[in-house]
């Protein structure tokens, strides 16, 4: 291992991290075992921290950091306080790359909120993977606190930022920016003020978008709405649904594999929730 390491780093560091940055991302998100990728990513995430101490200023290295710590902590961290310790790693480098990559996206979510929406409308399509990026970090970040109000007051500029994301290029990523907007309209039954037929209709974009391939979307579409508006029969058709598509798809195949799981879980629990 100590010769391992050194290696890795030298290898990371030369003139094409960026591109092996990609493939390995790349790699990870078509792993078919989560299991593999839990062991093995926590060691590229250290030697990613080493090369943005490097290179503080890349905001490439900073977006795949964001995006690669978010994704283990909304994954792998189980304990509370390892995930908010995570999402916190994740939402700096996000926030970081955003300043780095443009001067006028620096300090974003400290802004008051009509200035936040002036900075938004600056983003044309070429920002979009740069925002989306920050917004699904920030998203993240959120949810690993969803027991602090304070965090939780925070949503409506993720929700503004994922809106802006749509309105440049919704197909980005198959329209993943409609399953995060999906989730946000369904945190909440109407009387307490959530939109879930809103976040119904996001959930459904998204399905078109991703050609059904996305099977996430089918498990969040269940866990989130089916399960808000008691809706068994919508709910158990989709689980199944999932467990009877393939998980092989291109940037897809670890999350489908991970969606699959959850889907037994969902309907092995159905009959005591509904």
């Amino acid at each position: 291992m100590r010769h391992f390491l050194p290696a890795m780093l030298f290898l990371l560091t030369a003139s094409g991290c960026a591109s092996i940055t990609q493939d390995f991302s790349d790699a990870l998100l078509e792993n078919p075992d989560p299991e593999t990728v839990e062991t093995g990513l926590p060691t590229y995430l250290l030697l990613l921290d080493g090369i943005i101490h490097n290179d503080p200023d890349d905001e490439d290295k900073l977006m795949a950091g964001a995006e690669l710590y978010s994704v283990y902590a909304g994954t792998f961290a189980k304990d509370r306080e390892r995930a908010k310790r995570l999402t916190a790693r994740a939402r700096q480098y996000a926030e970081t790359s955003m300043c780095e990559y443009r001067k006028k996206l620096c300090g974003l979510p400290k802004l008051p909120y009509d200035e936040f929406r002036k900075r938004l409308a600056l983003i044309d399509k070429a920002h979009v993977p740069f925002l989306y990026g920050f917004a699904s970090t920030w998203a993240g970040w959120i949810q690993a606190r969803s027991d602090n109000w304070e965090a939780i007051a925070e949503l409506p500029r993720v929700k503004a930022a994922l809106e802006r994301v749509l309105e440049v290029d919704e197909t980005y990523r198959n329209g993943q920016a409609h399953l995060y907007l999906g989730v946000i309209g369904a945190l909440l039954p109407p009387a307490l003020g959530g939109k879930p037929e809103e976040g119904r209709a996001h959930f459904e974009r998204a399905l078109e978008l991703s050609h059904g391939r996305d099977l996430l979307v089918k498990v969040e579409y269940a866990r989130r709405y089916a399960r808000l508006v008691y809706n068994r029969e919508l709910h158990d058709r989709l689980l199944k649904e999932v467990l009877e598509a393939p998980v092989i798809a291109p940037g897809l195949t670890l999350s489908n594999t991970l969606a699959q799981r959850t889907a037994q879980e969902l309907l092995k629990s159905a009959d005591s929730y509904f």
